[in-house]
């Protein structure tokens, strides 16, 4: 393909779903004759912008409070959450989960695109968060990951103690409401296509196929 096909994926890191989703999604990708011709770009979403950065309890506490389930409805989901984490070959520990303000990770993960290792962050603050226990709301704990995939430590933490890419995120916030987007993960494919939740790998192949067959079918004007 002359022109790469993009892909936007809307997230949060505080998001179960989104990890399962990204998972899937890379397992479609692979299975894709053009995945060398697709750029993926994660794009900002909170979930919970009002969390505060060390919340006072555990990860069962706050969404009791936020979704306004009880303890055993809760405890269930996040077993049920667990077991389909599994299968992507995930080990979820809520337990071991600091719930936190995601809001210095979406610009840190902004930061990271301007380098060029966005994708390779994401995967390892989703990792952090949802299997390490790591406090994603600290400069510091966010700096030391984002030096493990190869950005300078000093610089992410200057960028975060300023307001760097604070409009970014906000941006891209704004962009999910003029998308319709109520919910993540949600992808969008080559600026037209919208796909909600976590999917199966088939159906991200499957959709990313129909984008090479519609530009053969309606190619772009010289």
């Amino acid at each position: 393909m002359s022109t790469p096909i993009t892909v936007e994926i809307w997230s949060d890191i505080a998001c179960p779903w989104c990890y399962i989703g990204k998972r899937r999604f890379e397992q479609g990708l692979a299975a894709f004759d053009g995945r060398d011709d697709v750029t993926v770009t994660y794009r900002s979403y909170e979930l919970a912008p009002d969390t505060p950065t060390d919340f006072d309890g555990s990860e069962v506490d706050f969404l009791v409070g936020h979704k306004g389930m009880s303890p055993a409805q809760v405890e269930q989901m996040l077993d049920e959450m667990t077991q389909l984490a599994a299968v992507e070959g995930l080990a979820y520990d809520f337990d071991a989960l600091h719930h936190t303000n995601t809001r210095l990770a979406h610009r840190a993960l902004h930061l990271a695109r301007t380098v060029g290792c966005q994708r390779e962050l994401a995967e390892r603050l989703f990792a952090a968060y949802f299997t390490e226990g790591r406090h994603l709301g600290r400069p510091e704990e966010l700096a030391d990951l984002a030096a493990e995939v190869g950005l300078d430590r000093a610089s992410v933490l200057e960028a975060l103690a300023g307001d760097e890419f604070v409009a970014e995120v906000d941006a891209d916030i704004a962009q999910a409401r003029a998308h319709g987007i109520s919910g993540v993960p949600f992808f969008v494919l080559d600026g037209r296509y919208g796909i909600s939740g976590a999917q199966p790998a088939a159906a991200f192949t499957s959709a990313l196929e129909q984008v090479v067959a519609d530009r053969r079918d309606s190619p772009t004007p010289a």
